[in-house]
């Protein structure tokens, strides 16, 4: 496993993690042949810095040993009567292709995890991408603990 730094995200981040938040829809584009999402870049990078600024949202970075971000893990917290109280979702995992398979996944797991304990969070939840072509994702889940709950993501859109 390559060593891999994890820390939070600051706003000045807000350009690395929209280049990678498009790269992912671009792969999920691509892999399912829907246009599931219309991502402006320039818009992405200022509603990021917008959320962290606000707290609305906490974002892991994952660093080379050279400092060049290759992969983030974005959390919401909320609040819920299943969930008795406050837990976080994990809205956004993704890695650089050149990235994957050396152990930075697992370690953005690992600091949602903590990160989680530390602010009293009782569970974490995500939503993968559509299957069958992202299996290796729910795979990937279930090994860290995660268990398939049922259902299916839905949207509403005014």
């Amino acid at each position: 496993m390559q060593h891999t730094a994890i820390r939070l995200a600051e706003q000045t981040d807000a350009p690395s993690i929209a280049r990678m938040l498009k790269a992912l829809t671009d792969e999920i584009i691509a892999e399912t042949g829907a246009q599931h999402f219309h991502i402006d870049l320039a818009a992405t990078e200022q509603q990021c810095r917008s959320f962290l600024a606000a707290g609305h949202y906490t974002v892991l970075l994952a660093e080379s040993p050279a400092g060049v971000p290759i992969g983030f893990l974005s959390l919401c917290p909320s609040y819920s009567l299943y969930a008795e109280g406050a837990f976080a979702i994990i809205q956004e995992l993704y890695v650089t292709l050149d990235h994957r398979n050396c152990g930075a996944g697992t370690q953005l797991l690992d600091a949602a995890f903590g990160l989680a304990r530390s602010r009293g969070w009782r569970r974490l939840e995500l939503c993968t991408p559509p299957l069958p072509q992202f299996e290796r994702s729910v795979t990937f889940y279930q090994r860290h603990g995660f268990e398939i709950t049922g259902g299916r993501k839905m949207k509403w859109i005014p």
